[in-house]
């Protein structure tokens, strides 16, 4: 089994073998239910029914070993699945990524604003010009001495 398109015709037969597996099933029912059944009749239904049933586990169990290895992930002929992952999860962490560097740039951009702000009502705050006040060193905030 390579493609899906083989998969699918897989299927099909498996579902075929089931209806297949059901006429027998009834077949050997019709058989025993009869006055004086064919013991003969009632073997070759039960060994169609058993054969057929064989094919169809076998088959089954082709197809859900086929799934196991998708699902885990592992390597295996015609499958994507593998890549498929890696990009889901590459484009998880661009945008991720790009989502923390879109949150910077806000705070980086309100950050700007606020200083701005703050610079702007500095320069428009009237220096004053009132009595001079000593400092540590024991000049006055205009540079002369104390009077």
């Amino acid at each position: 089994m390579s493609g899906p398109m083989d998969r699918l015709t897989a299927l099909d037969q498996v579902e075929k073998d089931i209806l297949s597996c059901l006429q027998c099933a009834g077949q050997v029912l019709n058989e025993l239910s009869k006055d004086k059944p064919s013991a003969k009749a009632a073997d070759t239904h039960t060994n169609n029914f058993l054969k057929t049933l064989n094919n169809v586990e076998v088959e089954m169990t082709k197809h859900v070993n086929y799934l196991t290895q998708v699902s885990t992930g592992q390597a295996h002929e015609g499958s994507s699945y593998a890549s498929q992952k890696v990009l889901q999860m590459a484009w998880h962490r661009s945008e991720h990524a790009r989502s923390k560097v879109l949150e910077l740039e806000r705070n980086k951009n309100q950050m700007l604003a606020a200083t701005r702000q703050l610079t702007a009502a500095q320069q428009k705050a009237p220096v004053s010009a009132g009595p001079s006040t000593p400092t540590s060193t024991g000049m006055t905030s205009h540079g002369g001495p104390p009077t």
